[in-house]
């Protein structure tokens, strides 16, 4: 993530940082799947929508990243949701809106 931020710096779209660290994690041998469809259950049924982290590392860590000036509240809820509907205990929240970079780890 900091080689990302330090080649680019601020200023790109989500989408372009998001291909550039699937670009890195090859690189630099981490496993991950980008954008995996996650069910959401109610009443143990599976719906329709789904959520779409940006990446699953390592099949334990949720990696969420935003492009913007400041993290808010509801992006925290969005991992927080995402760690619900999957079952994994850890998310990163990378904001590459700022500079430098901002990591904030999430857990249940």
């Amino acid at each position: 993530m900091f080689e990302v931020n330090r080649a680019l710096g601020a200023g790109f779209l989500e989408a372009v940082y998001q291909e550039s660290l699937a670009i890195e994690f090859k690189l630099r041998g981490i496993p991950f799947r980008a954008m995996p469809k996650l069910s959401i259950t109610y009443k143990s049924r599976v719906l329709d929508q789904v959520y779409v982290p940006d990446f699953i590392c390592f099949e334990t860590v949720i990696v969420e990243l935003k492009a913007v000036r400041q993290v808010a509240p509801e992006h925290r809820a969005q991992v927080l949701n995402y760690l619900k509907a999957s079952g994994l205990q850890i998310g990163l929240l990378v904001n590459f809106g700022c500079a430098p970079a901002s990591i904030d780890r999430l857990a249940l």
